[in-house]
């Protein structure tokens, strides 16, 4: 839980977006256009159904023409690309009237409990428009222009859980087959990505019919979605520690268990440097304008070359352990976790179930009648790492996170610069928790409880709480000093947007990160395929621009 580990996650099998591709393949969901009213430019409606098996779900998209003027993907902005939503209601005239004044107006706009989610994307202009000029002229793009940004739509925001009236989790949770944690999100993005492919080829026969060609298909499963996240999404992990424990609980329990295991087979073997070959080409394509990130990626392509060679032998007992241990001891932390991604992909069997395992709640309970003492133990024991932490240096209490009204997002700020700090945002655990320990350690024994303690300081409620409730939460705290001016934030973002299944990060600044989501997930025809689920490491393919 450190951050330079945190910040060199890969996604796994396990991740939501992997999941979810694997579920709608193991359920055999279908999604089929049920309606796609656009005109020659690609302004109008789309309606996408998805049949799954307790009930059809449905994709609206309203795509609009924006003016480049108006184009931005910060969170305040007013007009974008295309706006969508994914809901259970099915859109007859009335439905659909009432989503075509609220979506496009996104915040400013009002959804009811059947919306599940609300979002919005933009083009990525120059690529879409080459794609589309390629299509029309019945050529493939060009390969090297793919590369370069990955995707033909990025979106600006993915709202769920209640916000702007869409249905809370519970009521998700209880509605359908998207309970566990940011499947519905997931489920929109993948839709998105269906529309951008579906909406380019539009564009492109409308304007050539007798030339037009589509895109090919391993082409298609090789383009994903983008995303650019910035700091609204870091202070998620440190405000939802129990979910978060569990994320990173059952990603080392699958890592564990390959591990654990006594031998492997020559299939098993040739399925490791399959994998090790499949992330070297996915390596090679991905792109950064970040030179540490781009370092790193050079380090990563040449670990990984070595690593095939140090494939486990006939006979060889508990490969896998021995392995991952050598490879942990010389190599980068970017390698070492591309390794713990592809062991958990060796075994679907041992890992497949624990993502049913990614939910929790974070509700956390005071032992009001534990002793001073026996809190002071705990924090010493479980948060040793912020003791050793001094607080007294002018840097490790540099900065300050705060939300922004007028940003609409949280900011970072410089506490002896800017003003802000008395609204702080309760981000900086390891600074509270060694501030509590400190006054526990002054108070000594002047209270006999908890609840006598807090009831002469109540200030530290919340701290003693958290404290207390994650005591048996071993991932559950960032083991970092997030208010120091060192803190680089982005390494937040990569950790849960890997989660989430995220790849290619490209970082932009120590604050915000481009990323793709669903690169080589199967497309909406191709659920019933058997290899719907291998999609790790995916790359485009080489004969693209013909």
């Amino acid at each position: 839980m450190r951050l330079a580990r945190m910040g060199s996650f890969h996604p796994t099998r396990l991740s939501f977006a992997r999941a979810l591709t694997r579920r709608m393949a193991r359920e055999g969901w279908t999604v089929c256009r049920h309606r796609f009213d656009l005109d020659d430019t690609g302004t109008g409606t789309a309606i996408y159904r998805v049949a799954t098996p307790p009930q059809a779900l449905w994709f609206v998209v309203f795509a609009d023409h924006l003016d480049p003027a108006d184009r931005t993907d910060r969170v305040i902005a007013e007009k974008w690309d295309a706006t969508f939503t994914l809901t259970e209601a099915e859109p007859e005239p009335e439905t659909l009237d009432r989503l075509a004044i609220a979506v496009p107006r996104q915040e400013a706009g009002r959804c009811s409990e059947h919306e599940l989610v609300l979002s919005r994307a933009n083009k990525s202009v120059r690529l879409f428009d080459h794609v589309v000029d390629r299509l029309a002229a019945g050529r493939q793009p060009d390969r090297h222009r793919l590369l370069e940004v990955g995707y033909l739509v990025r979106t600006t925001a993915v709202y769920g859980n209640g916000k702007f009236g869409v249905a809370d989790l519970d009521r998700v949770r209880q509605a359908g087959p998207l309970g566990l944690p940011f499947q519905a999100e997931m489920l929109c993005v993948y839709l998105a990505r269906q529309f951008s492919l579906d909406w380019a080829e539009h564009i492109a026969r409308r304007r050539a019919p007798a030339t037009f060609r589509p895109l090919d298909h391993d082409v298609a499963r090789g383009l994903g979605v983008g995303n650019a996240t910035g700091l609204g999404m870091a202070p998620f992990l440190a405000g939802h520690p129990k979910l978060i424990c569990r994320w990173i609980g059952m990603r080392e329990a699958a890592l564990a268990r390959v591990r654990e295991i006594e031998r492997c087979d020559q299939a098993v073997r040739e399925r490791f440097v399959e994998l090790v070959n499949r992330a070297r080409a996915h390596v090679d394509q991905w792109p950064t304008s970040d030179a540490r990130q781009a370092g790193r990626i050079a380090t990563l392509a040449h670990e990984l070359d070595q690593l095939v060679s140090r494939a486990p032998g006939p006979g060889e007992v508990r490969p896998w352990d021995r392995l991952f241990t050598g490879t942990s001891a010389c190599a980068s932390l970017e390698t070492q976790e591309v390794l713990a991604s592809i062991l958990i992909e060796l075994y679907p069997e041992v890992s497949d179930g624990f993502d049913e395992e990614a939910g929790s709640r974070e509700e956390m309970t005071l032992e009001p009648g534990a002793s001073p003492k026996t809190l002071r133990t705990l924090i010493e024991d479980r948060y040793g790492w912020a003791l050793d932490i001094d607080f007294s240096a002018p840097d490790a209490t540099a900065l300050f996170w705060y939300f922004s009204q007028e940003k609409s997002e949280p900011r970072i700020g410089h506490r002896n610069e800017e003003p802000g700090a008395d609204r702080e945002m309760l981000v900086a655990v390891a600074r509270d928790v060694a501030a509590l320990h400190r006054v526990l350690v002054e108070t000594g024994d002047a209270h006999t409880t908890v609840a006598d303690f807090l009831l002469a300081r109540p200030e530290w409620r919340g701290v003693v709480r958290r404290v207390q409730g994650l005591a048996s939460c071993p991932y559950a705290e960032i083991r970092e000093n997030l208010v120091d001016r060192g803190c680089r934030p982005v390494d937040l973002l990569r950790c849960k947007l890997a989660i989430l299944g995220a790849t290619r990060f490209d970082p932009k600044s120590d604050l915000w990160t481009r990323v793709t989501l669903f690169q080589g997930a199967p497309l909406a025809g191709e659920l019933d395929r058997g290899d719907a689920d291998d999609w790790a490491f995916a790359s485009l393919p080489g004969h693209a621009g013909a």
